[in-house]
């Protein structure tokens, strides 16, 4: 058969329109995984790496693991599933999360840690946190100083498997513990969330009558705190939390939360996503994987220059 002119024109045409589609690729994909965006600062870290993310060209996957190590495996298998080129993860266990971001790296999928770190190097390729011992003693630092050095204190520990419940209290610890007379009263785990430190708070005063103190290992303990200490007529009680949340700076300005300790979750979140950015066109980050970022204290004297997790000029 011969092919004539308006044939061969139609047949260009149509392999045109079978090309096109593959041409115009969708932008690659960043899967963004944390805890539950109830909590401002893990909200705040979603949104940082989304941002950037997009900002770089990618398309971002938000997704929730509620600090669930079960559902953040079924996450990590969504995230291989739909061919990210790169994992954010604020993860769910130090331990349970070993071997989801050694799966995504078998499948050719670099991970990059926020906020927490995990129990084996060499599995992820960044693990970009907060100098939580540093900022645990400038909280307690500045705790002792507004407790005259003295009297009865209550302790609010976060949830057990986050390694960073441990440090902080550690830190805190190493300062608090050098003056005799401040008295550890209670402490006790509220898992990180605010309706249980209100419960726990309750308990607390009730049998401690005479606290004159409390410190707590994040802001949305301290907030459940304090409001268990309103509704009980107790506002002379001294708080101090820590992560730098925007609830605590108005708190902190209305003159109710004494100070916290800001860790600067959204330009964590933006690093992580920006070495990622990097590793996938270069094959290196050019750092090392732990990278600390030191805290900063936020007290009457700086609160009003706090907004998202990050100190403006």
């Amino acid at each position: 058969m011969r092919l004539t002119r308006k044939m061969l024109l139609s047949g260009i045409a149509a392999t045109a329109l079978l090309i096109a589609p593959l041409a115009a690729s969708a932008a690659d994909l960043i899967a963004i995984i944390t805890p539950s965006h109830d909590n401002p600062f893990f909200k705040a870290e979603a949104e940082g790496a989304q941002a950037r993310a997009e900002e770089l060209g990618y398309e971002a996957l938000v997704l929730v693991h509620d600090d669930d190590a079960n559902k953040q495996s079924e996450l990590f298998d969504t995230a291989i599933a739909r061919g990210a080129k790169a994992i954010i993860l604020d993860n769910a266990g130090a331990d349970a999360s070993v071997a989801p971001v050694q799966r995504a790296k078998d499948a050719g999928i670099p991970s990059f840690l926020i906020d927490r770190e995990i129990t084996e190097s060499g599995v992820a390729v960044s693990q970009i946190v907060s100098n939580n011992y540093q900022g645990a003693q400038l909280g307690a630092e500045e705790f002792v100083k507004l407790m005259g050095e003295a009297g009865e204190y209550a302790e609010l520990v976060g949830k057990e498997s986050d390694t960073n419940a441990g440090i902080r209290s550690a830190g805190y610890h190493d300062v608090i513990d050098q003056y005799p007379d401040m008295v550890m009263v209670a402490q006790q785990s509220a898992n990180w969330s605010q309706p249980e430190a209100f419960e726990k708070m309750e308990s607390i005063l009730q049998a401690n009558p005479g606290i004159k103190g409390v410190i707590s290992g994040n802001d949305t303990m301290a907030m459940g705190a304090w409001a268990a200490l309103e509704a009980a007529g107790r506002t002379d009680v001294i708080v101090v939390g820590f992560d730098g949340s925007n609830e605590v700076r108005d708190s902190i300005l209305a003159g109710g939360i004494k100070a916290t300790v800001l860790q600067p979750a959204y330009r964590q979140a933006q690093l992580a996503v920006e070495q990622a950015d990097q590793y996938l066109k270069t094959g290196s980050t050019g750092l090392d994987e732990k990278q600390l970022m030191d805290c900063v204290l936020i007290n009457g004297d700086n609160a009003g220059q706090l907004e998202t997790f990050s100190l403006t000029n």
